[in-house]
Parts: structure tokens; sequence; C-alpha cells
């Protein structure tokens, strides 16, 4: 009889210590943290965000391919569109981090 209370026990304070059930979007975005990806994620949102972010025309001649330490480099397909796009850096740095909610971007670089 002994040994029954002591399960009980056993097992109501495990049940009292259990986790509550979280949403899958929850359990991966801890699992990036816990593996130390967060950052590499937050790059492959502005990376597949450019289009949304800068708009159908610009996107259709410019590529964002990369960032390096807050530096997001961007093709662009010709020389009059890399001066007018340059010229807009600062806009686009903020509206790409506006649309993430939070500062990913520090500057951009158009080739």
């Amino acid at each position: 009889m002994l040994n029954r209370g002591r399960a009980a026990r056993s097992n109501s304070a495990r049940r009292k210590t259990t986790k509550q059930p979280q949403s899958a979007g929850d359990a991966v975005l801890d699992l990036a943290r816990d593996l130390g990806i967060t950052a590499t994620l937050r790059h492959y949102d502005v990376i597949t965000s450019w289009k949304s972010i800068v708009g159908q025309q610009v996107a259709k001649v410019s590529e964002a391919t990369r960032i390096e330490h807050g530096i997001l480099y961007v093709r662009v397909s010709t020389a009059p569109w890399r001066s007018e796009l340059t010229l807009r850096r600062i806009e686009i740095r903020d509206r790409i981090n506006h649309a993430l909610g939070q500062k990913i971007i520090n500057d951009i670089r158009f080739r």
C-alpha cells in the first residue's frame, strides 16, 4: 500500500511539470534557437521576401543573393537600375527591417 501512494505521488508530480502542448511553429522556433540557426533563418526570410518587399518591378531587375555581417548583397541586371537602387538603399533597408520586425540589415550593396 505504501508503494501505491508513492507511485500515485510520482505520477501526479510528473503531470504538474509536464509542458503544455505548443504549436508546430513555436516548436520549430525553439528548435532553431537550440540549434543556433535563428540568424540563418532570418537571413533566409530576407532573401525569400525580397520580391514582396521591393515590389514586382524592382524584383524583375534584381535578386537578393546573400547576407554577410548585416550587409545584404543584391545582383542588379543593369547599371541604371543599380544607380537607382543605390540611391534608395536606405529606404529599402528600412522596409526590409520593418517587414521582418527587427533590425537584420545594416546596409545593402548592389552589384
